[in-house]
């Protein structure tokens, strides 16, 4: 284990074996730091903090502090960061609002620069939010989707698996999985994330069932319940009905599709 001199830690925080903990950072009482951690300069940990083995915390991150709610009353809540997680300079990650609520990294995210997680935000495996992303309370972020720079996601929205939201895009309904945001649009799906879709090894057996989903929901003419009913119809395993699903499950609606001026390309053809 090494602490810097200058580094105020607790008594009262649990620290793992082989535990880095550098210049002027601030690891508060209640917090746990898993085997293997390493701590940057300026980082501040809260009590509440679980933090899973063998994360780096950059400098300046700050984890677990007051949720931004003007309902939080004072009760005690957490923020649970699993293992492996990269969590870069500035990055903010504030704890649950309701008594005994979670936030929650999976294992092997990695939040690059000042990207933002507010209180009660669920974050699957191996999620990547790049520089300045902004994800609101109570949003929900499927398995290996990538969210890129300055984009931003209303609370209580979800993102489904392998989905991509471009730079600079904005969402205030949910994303089906496999889907891409275009770039600087709001609630506007552009296609399908093919390149991480091929990236996470789907073959193209696979790939091609998730392109005539997303095809019966957005680009065959019928609307949302009847592009359900026909997936259903016509699949009855496989990411299709995962598509389905996570459509009814869509309290807020789902974002729409992106209509294409003639000639414009956006990748649908290709799985």
């Amino acid at each position: 284990m090494s602490i810097h001199s200058t580094a105020s830690v607790d008594s009262a925080a649990e620290l793992g074996a082989d535990v880095e903990i550098g210049p002027f950072a601030v690891v508060a009482a209640g917090a746990r730091i898993g085997d293997g951690c390493r701590i940057g300069p300026h980082a501040v940990i809260f009590g509440g903090v679980r933090l899973g083995a063998r994360c780096r915390v950059h400098a300046g991150a700050v984890l677990g502090d007051l949720p931004q709610d003007l309902s939080f009353r004072g009760a005690e809540s957490f923020v649970e960061i699993a293992e492996e997680c990269a969590i870069r300079e500035g990055v903010t990650i504030h704890r649950g609002t309701k008594e005994g609520t979670v936030t929650r990294v999976g294992p092997r995210c990695f939040l690059m620069a000042n990207s933002h997680l507010a209180h009660n935000v669920q974050l699957g495996e191996r999620v990547i939010l790049a520089n300045g992303a902004l994800l609101a309370g109570y949003v929900t972020v499927g398995d290996y989707a990538f969210i890129s720079g300055n984009a931003a996601v209303h609370q209580f929205c979800r993102i489904g698996r392998l989905a991509m939201l471009g730079g600079g895009s904005c969402i205030t309904k949910d994303c089906p999985p496999f889907c891409t945001v275009r770039t600087n649009s709001l609630n506007r799906v552009a296609g399908l994330n093919v390149i991480g879709l091929r990236r996470a090894g789907l073959d193209a057996a696979t790939r091609l069932q998730i392109k005539q989903a997303y095809k019966l929901i957005y680009r065959s003419g019928l609307n949302v319940t009847q592009g359900l009913e026909a997936i259903r119809r016509e699949f009855t395993s496989g990411p299709a009905l995962e598509f389905a699903n996570f459509i009814e499950g869509a309290a807020r609606g789902i974002c729409g599709v992106l209509r294409l001026e003639e000639g414009e390309e956006n990748g649908e053809d290709e799985v």
